[in-house]
């Protein structure tokens, strides 16, 4: 049965492409939506340009046919505005002068003849609750959204191997077909490995044994830098030795590296440890600089109306930057805060000299970046369009880095599944170039009551 896609503006907004994905069925696109594109198509950042976007597309189809009749995809299927039911009463509680009821009305309009096959399609909550109360059938925007949480990737996993392989990880690796997991019965089975995942491999003959390691070609190998202290930093746990392996691997080994984890997983203290670490320790020339990001979802829209340079406009957000220098910059904890001066100007020196600069995301947009260690972080809070931006502005011997918690996102109309950080981690698994990590709560270093809160909160 071909069905009826009633398409609200804010998922026109998040996917422009979206008008293409709903196969062989009707989209349906109120008049108003019209208005609502034509209010933003000037507005500046991600919000504006994908307005156009979609506006753009609407004229291609304008041109091959009549709009108001219907116009067909390549895909099947066809698109079609709607500026009819206007007489369709809303129960009284729901204003007419509105935009979400005035979708409503369209909804509505073309249900009352066909009530098994118009869907409302919007990432607005709210409005697929009022929908639900008028007796229409609403849905999330789909073709973005990944598993819940806890069927994502997490770029990690236990097996475990006969002994004597066990003994061979160190000098040749362990075929992947080799190892095996234990299902609810205890009966062996073959897990399904994925490149680069990180693997803690357990000795069949002795649960104390175990050793790390990581699939490449269908092998699990060592890790390479276990015993590395990356800007005089050493790992604590499991999670922080496979961070570190994936974040001191080359540009061209690993170029993109996506980790997730909950607040005081040292997520962003690591990974500017070793930039630091290539930067200043051991300077190579394998990068120019580090270069961090930090969006945020109100900041991005109005960067441009803000007063002050670019750098005094971002640096709010990047406080806790500058936080995880202080405690990179001075790692003696007693004599860290004894001289404030002194540490703020080792920090400035460091920025002074081009080592560290930090950007808004809307700048990076369009550039090709060269031998950068780009660090975005709160990745949660882009968009799965900013996440295909950012990856793909990576140019020659650049390593991109994004760091997030799903769990804690800011923006308007993402959640754990919808976030470009989740959506580039999903797309991306399996991929050889990118390198893949959750950390879990058990690993927190922050403190021992950020350890608390994040068990019980």
């Amino acid at each position: 049965m071909v069905k009826i896609y009633v398409v609200d503006t804010n998922v026109l907004i998040q996917a422009p492409y979206a008008l293409t994905c709903f196969e062989d069925n009707q989209v349906v696109i109120p008049m108003v939506v019209l208005e609502e594109l034509d209010a933003l198509k000037k507005t500046e950042g991600e919000k504006g340009a994908n307005a156009r976007r979609a506006i753009r597309m609407l004229e291609t189809l304008r041109m091959e046919g009549d709009l108001l009749e219907g116009v067909a995809l390549e895909g099947g299927g066809c698109v079609r505005v709607e500026r009819n039911f206007v007489a369709v009463e809303l129960p009284g509680d729901l204003p007419e002068d509105k935009t979400d009821n005035r979708i409503l009305k369209v909804c509505r309009g073309l249900a009352d003849s066909r009530p098994e096959q118009v869907v409302l399609v919007t990432k607005d909550i709210l409005l697929r609750i009022k929908a639900q109360i008028i007796g229409i059938r609403a849905e999330d925007f789909a073709a973005e959204q990944v598993f819940e949480q806890d069927g994502q990737y997490t770029g990690r996993c236990q097996v475990f191997a006969p002994e004597e392989m066990f003994r061979e990880l160190k000098k040749k690796g362990i075929p992947v077909e080799a190892v095996y997991q234990t299902d609810e019965e205890g009966k062996p089975r073959c897990p399904k490995l994925w490149e680069n995942e990180f693997v803690i491999v357990t000795s069949d003959q002795s649960l104390k044994k175990t050793q790390l390691g990581r699939v490449e070609n269908g092998y699990i190998k060592k890790l390479e830098y276990r015993r590395s202290m990356p800007y005089g930093v050493t790992p604590r746990n499991v999670g922080q030795y496979f961070l570190q392996e994936a974040l001191m691997q080359s540009a061209a080994k690993a170029p993109l590296v996506i980790v997730k984890g909950m607040a005081g997983t040292s997520k962003t203290f690591y990974s500017l440890a070793v930039g630091l670490e290539k930067l200043l320790n051991h300077p190579s020339g394998e990068y120019r600089r580090i270069l961090i990001c930090r969006p945020n979802s109100q900041f991005d829209e109005d960067i441009g109306f803000l007063p002050g340079s670019e750098q005094e406009k971002i640096s709010p957000l990047m406080r806790p930057i500058i936080d995880n220098l202080e405690q990179l910059i001075d790692s003696n904890e007693e004599e860290r805060y004894r001289d404030e001066k002194e540490l703020r100007d080792k920090i400035e020196e460091i920025f002074s000299r081009n080592l560290i600069q930090t950007e808004a995301l809307n700048y990076i947009r369009g550039r090709s970046l060269a031998k950068t260690y780009l660090i975005i972080d709160e990745a949660q809070n882009m968009t799965p369009n900013q996440a295909k931006g950012i990856i793909t502005r990576a140019g020659k011997d650049t390593k991109i880095i994004l760091l997030g918690d799903p769990n804690q996102i800011d923006r308007p109309f993402l959640d754990e599944r919808t976030n470009g950080l989740s959506y580039a981690a999903e797309h991306m698994k399996g991929s050889p170039l990118c390198w893949q990590l959750t950390l879990s709560a058990e690993e927190c270093e922050r403190s021992a009551l950020a350890a608390e809160a994040i068990q019980r909160l």
